[in-house]
């Protein structure tokens, strides 16, 4: 009697990394794109302060660097999810990488009288607010995230790209009047998400209630 290979009695297929018992590896397509949206953080920084900061040479090697970061930032949770890459690293790493590189741009642009601070700390103070307030009721679900926020994250790319490049006459104008409409949707969306996670912790701690009872 012969043995059976162990290929043929499973259909000639190889394991699968991205359906281990283990779960998806550290090393995947998704995690190594957050970790170059991360190193690209330092190197933009330099670039957008290189030669006093107004040199528009460098200016638009920052430019690339940061429209670079904001590509990656598009592909790798959608890769993630995709792929089944979704892992513990990179649920942490990736909002960290999004608000390092965007929060630098605002800062740099700040740091360089570009936009205003109010402009700056309203962003970042929305960002980081609506991060806690996640974690705040993740233990009664996740507030996904919604198409206005989606097109807040893409009018704010836009606008900082507009200040990052040092636009000047019609296409100042143009750059001031898009990052209006990113603020404006920074507000409203992170209104909505406040309103959302009121509503969610409301039905998380009425069912607990009525499971106690």
């Amino acid at each position: 009697m012969t043995s059976t290979p162990a290929s043929a009695a499973g259909g000639g297929r190889t394991a699968d990394p991205e359906h281990s018992p283990t779960g998806p590896g550290l090393w995947n397509i998704a995690n190594i794109l957050t970790m170059v949206r991360l190193l690209l953080v330092p190197g933009f920084v330099l670039l957008m302060f290189a030669e006093g900061g107004h040199d528009p040479a460098w200016r638009s090697l920052a430019w690339a660097a940061f429209t670079i970061a904001m590509i990656t930032d598009l592909f790798d949770g959608e890769l993630a999810r995709r792929h089944n890459l979704v892992t513990d690293f990179g649920k942490i790493a990736d909002p960290i990488a999004d608000k390092a590189i965007m929060g630098s741009a605002l800062i740099c642009l700040s740091l360089l009288s570009e936009l205003p601070w109010w402009v700056t700390a309203t962003i970042l103070a929305r960002e980081l607010g609506i991060t806690l307030m996640r974690f705040w009721v993740i233990r009664h679900g996740v507030i996904p995230a919604s198409r206005g926020g989606k097109l807040k994250t893409l009018a704010q790319g836009i606008a900082v790209g507009m200040y990052i490049l040092a636009l000047t006459g019609p296409l100042a104008t143009l750059r001031w009047w898009v990052m209006a409409l990113a603020v404006v949707l920074t507000v409203a969306t992170g209104l909505d998400y406040v309103r959302q996670a009121v509503t969610l912790r409301r039905r998380g701690l009425a069912r607990e209630r009525a499971d106690g009872r």
